[in-house]
């Protein structure tokens, strides 16, 4: 029987997010609105779409050997897994997700301290349960199915909620107390199957190419020819993120030089190396950057 991967997908917020970065790393997955596994250019790759909450617990037990989940959903779970690596995105921004306690605004809390004995809605029960005990708080810790930021103050006296920008919370007229927990998105592994050295190698390179597209993102590169009797004026212009690679052209008065910065700058720095001497000057996209 062939070498196949049981790759877990994360349903929901992730989802698109995850399937454009594995599209910028040279894999293309394909959803069907009526299935479960979504098919992906690589047969030695079996992908099952799953919440990003349930995944760390089926990577553990061996029904996947790798996933996609947020560092809250391990904690959450108390997963035993291995984490390959952080790839630090998410549906928003690329800042990570905190799960903060909220009050309502009018509220007479002020500190978790003042939550004793009240009720607390969460869909992370058991990553709030931990952080009020670490304060010595016993409250009230209730399962959320979702509208969380709605149940305060007529169900429940706070909430701990995930947030990325913190709109939402002020929207319905919250209060962040306390911050709980702040998380980004990991790459995990089931520890026997990164044990098997196919597996784990297949994994290394799929986290090789996924870390190469995030470091590729918002770069571009750089290529033009300039005198050599103006290359120090055009070099000091360019804030590289290595150093610039130098060749010899056929005119030993030019060379081409080729660079990586950021896309941002790309519209100020150019009119400044065409003034400085440079010529020919040609922008391209990156889709990987691998150190």
């Amino acid at each position: 029987m062939a070498n196949v991967l049981k790759l877990g997908i994360p349903a929901g917020s992730l989802q698109e997010a995850t399937a454009e970065l594995f599209r910028r790393a040279g894999y293309k997955i394909t959803f069907s609105s009526r299935s479960y596994y979504p098919t992906i250019d690589d047969e030695e790759i079996e992908c099952l779409l799953i919440r990003a909450q349930e995944m760390a617990r089926y990577v553990e037990d061996g029904v996947l050997d790798a996933g996609l989940t947020g560092h809250d959903w391990i904690m959450e779970n108390g997963a035993d897994v291995h984490e390959v690596a952080e790839l630090v995105f998410s549906k928003v921004s690329r800042r990570p997700v905190r799960w903060v306690l909220c009050v309502p605004e009018n509220s007479p809390v002020k500190t978790v301290k003042d939550l004793q004995g009240k009720r607390i809605a969460t869909e992370a029960v058991g990553l709030t349960t931990r952080y009020l005990a670490k304060h010595g708080v016993t409250a009230k810790v209730e399962f959320s199915w979702g509208a969380t930021e709605v149940k305060a103050p007529k169900l429940v006296d706070a909430i701990v909620e995930v947030t990325e920008t913190g709109s939402s919370l002020r929207a319905n007229n919250l209060r962040i107390v306390d911050e709980v927990l702040q998380s980004t998105t990991r790459f995990i592994a089931n520890k026997s199957a990164y044990a098997d050295p196919w597996k784990k190698q297949k994994i290394d390179d799929i986290v090789l190419m996924l870390q190469g597209a995030m470091a590729a993102e918002g770069k571009v590169g750089l290529m033009m020819n300039v005198p050599r009797d103006r290359l120090k004026c055009v070099l000091a212009l360019l804030p590289a993120l290595q150093q610039p690679t130098i060749s010899s052209l056929a005119s030993e008065e030019w060379v081409d030089v080729n660079t990586i910065i950021d896309e941002s700058v790309v519209r100020t720095i150019i009119p400044r190396l065409k003034a400085a001497g440079a010529r020919g000057i040609v922008e391209y996209p990156l889709n990987k950057l691998i150190d």
